[in-house]
């Protein structure tokens, strides 16, 4: 049950082409947001449709696939954790980010 404490898997859609960079120590580092949807009817029987973005990350051989496969519109799965942090702007307000960073991914469709 312990593998089960923070655990995330989802499918969805890239929004953008991934940012990738490389970290002074040699290490990459993949950014990339992904949709997901979610439909029911409501209780007049309307169609709805929501549609969720999730910033992920993704570290050195992963992020080489990243690199290498993804781009905008292409539908993977993934399996992660779920990470906060936070950070100042130059204004000095504190922003909040939580980030899924990803372990395993599997790329779906064409």
């Amino acid at each position: 049950m312990n593998t089960l404490r923070n655990k995330v898997q989802l499918i969805g859609n890239l929004g953008n082409d991934p940012e990738i960079m490389t970290l002074e120590d040699g290490k990459k580092l993949a950014k990339f947001s992904i949709a997901t949807n979610e439909t029911y009817k409501n209780a007049q029987g309307e169609k709805i449709e929501n549609v969720f973005w999730h910033n992920l990350i993704a570290w050195n051989k992963v992020a080489e696939i990243v690199e290498e496969y993804l781009v905008k519109g292409k539908e993977i799965a993934i399996e992660g954790k779920l990470t906060n942090r936070s950070y100042e702007t130059k204004e000095g307000e504190k922003r909040y980010v939580t980030e899924v960073v990803v372990n395993e991914l599997l790329m779906l469709g064409k």
